[in-house]
């Protein structure tokens, strides 16, 4: 899928639940006590995935701007990043093209998510792999396994640039 073509830009914008509505869901850290659920946002395309929990240590942080080659998507799982303690990240991301064959980059979004607050990307999204502009940073990562290809993939893209 990746060409050698130009270099495109896309400004990176806060996080919001309005913007991101498109691509998922965001999950905001409690502000007051008690459990707050946000399990709307979670999905499984395939009866027999299992539900998988990880955690992620990120030591490395990314500077802006940041060129990025490469999209991933779960096509029958949401996936759901928590972060463990406060940490700033790059959420990209961007719908299936009309063709099927890959992400449209051309209606791609860049968010930097900060603090506690996590995302759950909807099943089928493209999305940039874990990001963060701070490190290192903990994650707690849910998604939905069956052990087959179906579980991921990955996509090489043409080179974007992420700008403040």
């Amino acid at each position: 899928m990746r060409t050698d073509g130009p270099v495109h830009t896309l400004p990176i914008a806060p996080l919001t639940a309005e913007a991101f509505a498109p691509f998922g869901t965001v999950v905001p850290a409690p502000e007051t006590a008690g459990r707050h659920y946000h399990d709307d946002g979670l999905a499984t395309l395939r009866p027999a995935a299992r539900p998988s929990l990880s955690v992620a240590l990120i030591e490395a942080a990314a500077t802006l701007p940041l060129v990025c080659t490469k999209m991933e998507r779960h096509p029958y799982s949401s996936q759901t990043f928590i972060p463990m303690a406060p940490a700033r990240y790059l959420v990209l991301v961007a719908p299936q093209n009309v063709a099927g064959d890959g992400p449209a980059m051309d209606r791609a979004a860049a968010f930097v998510a900060e603090g506690l607050t996590g995302i759950t990307y909807r099943a089928n999204v493209w999305h940039h792999p874990m990001t963060v502009l701070s490190a290192p940073a903990r994650f707690a990562i849910t998604m939905w396994l069956d052990g087959t290809t179906g579980d991921e993939e990955f996509v090489d893209i043409d080179p974007l640039t992420i700008t403040t």
